[in-house]
């Protein structure tokens, strides 16, 4: 394996981690604008726009994990098939949550209902990170994909 192989295949679990970074920050941006405006109306124009931005990148995130990188996982590692249906279960609960968010945005919900939702989000939204990297970064370091990685990890 060349160096530059082996560069582009350790990059994945670079790659992965950084994503989930950047999605930490989102989160951390999105409850900002929340806390800003809980003394306002219940859903401010900032709120709005972070949650919805929010919501679409970690939706894309997951989706492309489903759909490239899990995948290409499961080939190469048939032992992970059990870690990668946990994860994908993961995705559905999460992609429920924030459906729930976005209805609450949507509606105006109160600030107490909001911040339960976002409070919900980042819980299992962290503790699914955790168990990603956990499980996957090693397997990332060796994982042959030759894909874009806006394709595989979403557009962040």
């Amino acid at each position: 394996m060349t160096e530059g192989e082996k560069t582009r295949l350790v990059a994945w679990s670079h790659e992965l981690r950084a994503v989930h970074d950047r999605l930490r920050e989102a989160l951390r941006v999105t409850r900002a604008a929340f806390d800003d405006g809980a003394a306002a109306e219940p859903a401010t124009r900032d709120l709005l726009l972070f949650c919805h931005g929010f919501c679409t990148a970690l939706t894309g995130h997951h989706e492309g994990e489903d759909r490239e990188m899990f995948p290409a996982i499961a080939a190469a590692h048939p032992e992970m098939v059990g870690t990668l249906r946990n994860l994908q279960q993961d995705h559905s609960m999460i992609a429920h949550l924030l459906s729930g968010l976005l209805a609450a945005v949507d509606r105006a919900a109160t600030p107490d209902e909001l911040d339960g939702h976002l409070e919900g989000i980042a819980a299992i939204m962290e503790s699914h990170f955790r168990y990603e990297e956990r499980m996957l970064l090693t397997v990332l370091d060796t994982l042959a994909l030759d894909a874009d990685a806006r394709d595989v990890l979403g557009p962040l």
